[in-house]
């Protein structure tokens, strides 16, 4: 059984930042992409960004520039997205997945920007 286990989030100002962490437990010997969705209150649920098995990264319009996603080296099924220059229109339930066997998801993590 694979579970995602998401960490981060939480309540930061306008300009700030905030780092997301999404890794996956159980037998996973690889994914063929891995991310993160993000759902704002009456919203529908939009891909943010993810990483691919071989590497390439995919980003949404509105968060290029200011939010990295990255793998981690050690721990090839953990990979995290560094946001930057988080704006108001950033709040949302953030919403990691993995693409392996099937779609997996985390359990989602607030993010919050105050202006």
């Amino acid at each position: 059984q694979v579970h995602l286990v998401e960490g981060g989030g939480g309540l930061v100002q306008a300009g700030g930042s905030l780092t997301l962490s999404c890794a996956t437990s159980g037998r996973v010997s690889g994914f063929d992409s891995m991310g993160w969705y993000r759902q704002a209150p009456g919203k529908q649920r939009e891909l943010v960004s993810r990483v691919f098995g071989g590497g390439s990264t995919d980003y949404a319009d509105s968060v290029k520039g200011r939010f990295t996603i990255s793998r981690d080296n050690a721990a090839e099924n953990t990979v995290y997205l560094q946001m930057n220059s988080l704006k108001p229109e950033d709040t949302a339930v953030y919403y990691c997945y993995a693409d392996i066997d099937t779609r997996y998801w985390g359990q989602g993590t607030q993010v919050t920007v105050s202006s």
